[in-house]
This record gives C-alpha cells, sequence and structure tokens, in this order.
C-alpha cells in the first residue's frame, strides 16, 4: 500500500507503457537514410541521446555534434529541416507500432484494468508526439482504449519539453486533482523530474533504455508495473 489514497494514475508512454525506444531509433534511421544522409545512430548512441527530450532536439543535438556547419544554419529544433525529418520519422514510428512491432511493458494491461475496477482515473502525460500515442492505442485496443484516459497530455500541448514539470501540470488541471492525489508513473530521470517538480509522487520503473541509469528522486523504485498493482488498493 503507498501512504495516500490515489485518484489519477499519470502514465509516460515511452519506455513506460510500452518498450518504444527501439523501434524510434530504427525509425529514426529509416527516416535518415530515405533523405540520404549519412547518418545512423547505435544502440549505445541512442541511449545517450535520450538524455535529450524531443525527437526533433534530438536531432538537433546530434547534427551539433557530428555536423556542426550544417547545425550552425539552421534555426533550431523548429527549423523546416529538422521538423521534415522529424515528421517522417513519426511516420515510421506510426507504420511500425501499427504493424505490431511494439509491445505493451509487463505488468501494464493489468495495472490499468486494476486502476480502472478501484476508479482511479488515467491519464497520459508525454512530451512524445500525439501521432504516436494514437498509434500505440490503435495497436492495442483491448489493453489500451482511448476511452479509458480522461486526458492524453503530449508534446503539441506543451512549451518545454520534460525534465520541465510543465507537461504534468497540465494534467493535473485537465484532471481536477491536485499532486498530492496522483501517482506518475516513469522510466527516465527527465520524467521523474518532471513529475516531482509538480509535486507528485513518483513510481519509477526503468526500460530497456534506463536500465542501470541514475533515475533521480523517485519515491519507488518497482521491476515492472505488476509490482505496483497491489499498492494502489485503498
Amino acid at each position: 500500500m503507498l501512504n495516500f489514497a490515489i485518484d489519477a494514475l499519470i502514465f509516460d508512454v515511452d519506455g513506460t507503457l510500452a518498450e518504444t525506444e527501439e523501434l524510434h531509433r530504427i525509425c529514426f534511421n529509416r527516416a535518415f537514410a530515405e533523405a540520404g544522409l549519412p547518418w545512423s545512430w547505435s544502440v549505445a548512441q541512442y541511449r545517450r541521446l535520450l538524455t535529450t527530450t524531443g525527437g526533433r532536439e534530438r536531432i538537433l543535438r546530434w547534427i551539433e555534434e557530428v555536423e556542426p556547419e550544417r547545425a550552425a544554419r539552421l534555426a533550431g529544433p523548429e527549423d523546416p529541416f529538422v521538423r521534415a525529418l522529424h515528421a517522417r520519422k513519426t511516420e515510421l514510428y506510426a507504420e511500425g507500432v501499427r504493424a505490431g512491432e511494439v509491445a505493451l511493458c509487463p505488468g501494464i494491461p493489468e495495472l490499468l484494468a486494476q486502476a480502472r475496477a478501484l476508479g482511479i482515473r488515467l491519464a497520459i502525460a508525454t512530451t512524445t508526439s500525439r501521432a504516436n500515442v494514437e498509434a500505440l492505442l490503435d495497436a492495442h485496443p483491448t489493453a489500451l482504449p482511448r476511452e479509458w484516459f480522461a486526458t492524453m497530455v503530449c508534446g503539441e500541448d506543451t512549451v518545454r519539453k520534460k525534465p520541465d514539470p510543465e507537461v504534468y501540470r497540465i494534467a493535473l488541471a485537465r484532471l481536477g486533482v491536485g499532486p498530492v492525489r496522483a501517482l506518475a508513473v516513469e522510466d527516465s530521470k527527465n520524467g521523474v523530474l518532471a513529475a516531482k517538480g509538480a509535486g507528485l509522487a513518483v513510481v519509477a520503473i526503468p526500460s530497456l533504455y534506463t536500465r542501470g541509469d541514475d533515475l533521480g528522486p523517485f519515491d519507488l523504485l518497482l521491476a515492472s508495473a505488476a509490482e505496483l498493482i497491489p499498492l494502489i488498493g485503498r
């Protein structure tokens, strides 16, 4: 049991609801190849780039590292070149998700069903694109019915990326729930910092790409979402 009653569970998406990051990496590389760019991110390189939140921001960071002259000509993450590259990657990712290339994280279907049975409201707070989230929900309509989520705050709804707490503050406002009555579920340090910055308690569940990392000031560390199920009862 947690030491407070939970009215809402707020979930990150990538690495929390589903192990999506490997498909993201593959689709970044597919987009680079289509554009005739000589870039290909390895697992180790992508793991390092994940410390920067946001796909466009990751692309820009990479360009700054490998082609600083090109980077100097770009107008930040909103530059048309960066936006077009990221938009194509998003299309490829959605195709991959809908084709069944992404599995839900262990225990997620059971946790969501139990929360619903207990009357706990569900929400998503992510700075990934809405298209990515919708593709995941479309691929898992039984385990992740859209109507189960009271609100979904996505990258298009925010100005600032995690670790800024904006995405969680918006989610709480939409839910009409105070931070002391909600619990965030995250897999990364940036996500944990964002949730804590909004005043939330945070359960950290490491993912494939964050296992072994410093996950920041979480309140509880678990190995899987299944371990959270007996703790949300009230």
